[in-house]
């Protein structure tokens, strides 16, 4: 009988990394959350959804019932920017993460509708490329992926 010895230390260091990587992906969900927030909030200055895309104009009711900038009112100080009335919704902007997801959302329900869009109101995404896919827009899911890449890979 031949005897064949292998020295598999190597490997089996190599998957107890690998394991001790893919055991808790809470670093890669928070990485994740904290820079598509920001992203998000760099579309409120863009007035661009996530493909790149700008926002369309308000239609002109809504123009004329927008407060200029610094104007005040019950609701707080105006911004004249799209989808930044008062800063409410943008200030609703909030991320949550755990070992194995992360979402990603606005506290106001009528983010929703901006979103989508309406029959009377065009859609200005914030989130998605698509949101009835419910695809990120390629930018940011490359993102995510290498996130997750350089989490789950050895240095």
């Amino acid at each position: 009988m031949i005897t064949i010895t292998v020295n598999d230390r190597e490997a089996r260091e190599l998957l107890a990394g690998l394991y001790a990587r893919t055991a808790d992906f809470a670093p890669a969900m928070t990485k994740i959350g904290a820079e598509l927030e920001t992203r998000i909030r760099a579309r409120f200055e863009t007035q661009s959804d996530p493909l790149g895309h700008k926002w369309a104009d308000w239609a002109p009711s809504t123009k004329a019932s927008y407060p200029g900038p610094g104007t005040k009112s019950s609701q707080g100080q105006g911004n004249a920017r799209i989808l930044d009335r008062y800063g409410d919704m943008l200030g609703s902007l909030n991320w949550q993460s755990d070992a194995t997801s992360v979402r990603i959302g606005f506290g106001k329900p009528y983010a929703a509708y901006h979103e989508y869009g309406t029959q009377r109101m065009p859609r200005r995404g914030l989130l998605f490329a698509d949101p009835n896919a419910k695809t990120l827009a390629p930018a940011d899911q490359r993102y995510v992926l290498d996130v997750i890449e350089q989490h789950i890979m050895p240095p």
